[in-house]
């Protein structure tokens, strides 16, 4: 009996994503930090700069595994009580995908925001049954054509967006990634006509060859 193994080897792209990652700072820095992964620079940078999470605040982490943002939203809005000068906050976590136990935030895991008994679920969760703030750190499962990821982006947004009504309080706050693509402007329109105040970030954690960024949009018109 005469038998072929293959063995695997890494593709030339796969290599050098591999070797990138190993070299990446904040991979290095999410370990010796202990942070779940490296987007956790992300939210820390845009909140270094621009002040989106304070103690008290209730937080909405839409996309939260593995938890890094989680860990960050606990951290700044004293979720955990441990500075007791100043108000506790509440850090609520969803994705469809299975996210671990973390300390100070409670996880719908296996769950889809866009359900609406999910969304039942959430009101019932936040504090008055609502947040101040909406993280969203989503990402479609990619294939690899890059124009159909985009809008499949864009979608996810905009279906948060619609939902805000329900879950966000007036003046909240919505933070979303997205792709660059032919229909970003499109829902920064509508983050426009939603929110007093819209920007966009790019943040330093976000590889420069990524087509990754963020609105930012604060101060919701709704009631």
């Amino acid at each position: 009996l005469h038998t072929t193994v293959r063995f695997l080897r890494k593709t030339g792209t796969e290599q050098r994503w591999l070797e990138r990652h190993l070299k990446d700072p904040f991979v290095k820095a999410s370990k010796q930090q202990h942070y779940r992964c490296r987007s956790a620079f992300k939210l820390l940078e845009i909140d270094n700069k621009l002040c989106v999470l304070r103690p008290g605040l209730s937080v909405l982490d839409c996309g939260a595994a593995p938890g890094a943002w989680s860990q960050v939203a606990v951290e700044r809005v004293n979720a955990l009580g441990t500075d007791p000068a100043v108000p506790t906050g509440f850090v609520l976590g969803v994705d469809l995908l299975r996210i671990s136990p973390l300390e100070g935030a409670v996880f719908l895991s296996e769950t889809d925001i866009a359900d609406p008994s999910a969304l039942r679920t959430i009101q019932s969760l936040l504090p008055l049954g609502k947040a101040d703030v909406i993280l969203s750190d989503m990402a479609p499962n990619a294939t690899g054509i890059k124009e159909l990821d985009h809008q499949k982006l864009i979608s996810l947004c905009l279906g948060l967006l619609n939902i805000c009504q329900s879950i966000l309080k007036p003046k909240g706050t919505m933070l979303c990634k997205f792709w660059d693509g032919s229909e970003a402007r499109l829902l920064q329109n509508r983050l426009k006509g939603q929110f007093w105040d819209v920007r966009t970030i790019k943040p330093q954690a976000s590889r420069k060859d990524s087509a990754e960024s963020y609105y930012l949009a604060r101060l919701y018109r709704g009631k």
